[in-house]
């Protein structure tokens, strides 16, 4: 049973040879458990930490195949002694999904960490909502299943210290990463999210562009042209639901969508002028 509310305020075996020596292993539980979250799952079970999941759909049969345990009931998962919870749901569904938790059943302080691809909302809404004595990391592996599938080397690694009491939890949190040789990358939410509007915005974007325009290979291509197919087939793999997310909950993807207008009426207007310069008036 959930102890009272206050104010406002069966395990994977671990494999301790599996881990760095100043790493510990940790009681991870894990709220999503979509593509990305079993993605992440495999090499924290390579590494020996002890996994728990719980997600919207039913992954029992999934998590018994990987040797974790997976929870139906969310009070219950709450009570089963996490040391860090990880929020991998969606950017559009992270409200609704850390404002129905139960926090009253938490058996201790616990970090909780996100991996979503905004920053500044996600590290405002657990500052909110979450208890005071729980911890706060935002981070963003700049990575998915396709480009980590041979391994986390030389792949980014973005992470925020919010609020931390408990060092050793979060060090050994951020030691899953750089343990498999990730560039470990410390930065604020709010400079991720700007350097994310002008990159990661800006190529889905252009993707959902060529896209739309049904730009597909043709017989005479370009090693560029190749490279603009590639860029609409990753990112048409990726939901609209991230696309719509990385735009409403980045305030700088706004600016950076018209920038983007403008760019392309400026080049536009550039052309025209060149066409109008080229007429010839004895014709």
């Amino acid at each position: 049973m959930c102890k009272p509310s206050t104010s406002h305020l069966p395990p994977l075996p671990t494999h301790p040879t599996m881990t760095s020596p100043s790493q510990k292993p940790l009681k991870v539980g894990i709220i999503g458990f979509g593509p990305f979250a079993q993605f992440l799952v495999k090499t924290m079970i390579k590494q020996g930490h002890s996994i728990k999941a719980t997600s919207r759909s039913d992954y029992t049969q999934l998590c018994t195949h990987l040797g974790i345990s997976f929870f139906r009931d969310m009070k219950a998962f709450l009570e089963s002694n996490n040391e860090v919870i990880l929020l991998c749901t969606s950017i559009l569904s992270l409200s609704q999904v850390i404002n129905s938790l139960p926090f009253n059943c938490l058996t201790q302080p616990t970090l909780f960490v996100d991996v979503l691809s905004v920053k500044e909302y996600p590290r405002d809404l657990m500052l909110q909502v979450l208890p005071q004595d729980s911890d706060v990391l935002c981070t963003h592996p700049m990575f998915g299943p396709e480009s980590g599938k041979d391994g986390w080397n030389d792949l980014t690694f973005m992470y925020e210290k919010v609020r931390i009491t408990n060092e050793a939890t979060c060090s050994s949190f951020l030691q899953i990463f750089a343990t498999e040789g990730c560039k470990m990358m410390e930065m604020t939410c709010e400079e991720h999210d700007k350097l994310s509007a002008r990159s990661q915005f800006l190529t889905h974007t252009i993707g959902r562009v060529l896209s739309e325009m049904e730009v597909e290979p043709t017989p005479i291509d370009t090693k560029g042209f190749q490279k603009l197919v590639q860029v609409k087939e990753s990112t048409s793999r990726d939901s609209f639901d991230l696309f719509s997310g990385l735009f409403i909950h980045n305030r700088f993807a706004k600016q950076q969508l018209m920038n983007i207008e403008l760019a392309v009426e400026t080049i536009k207007q550039q052309l025209v002028k060149r066409m109008n310069e080229q007429v010839d008036p004895s014709i």
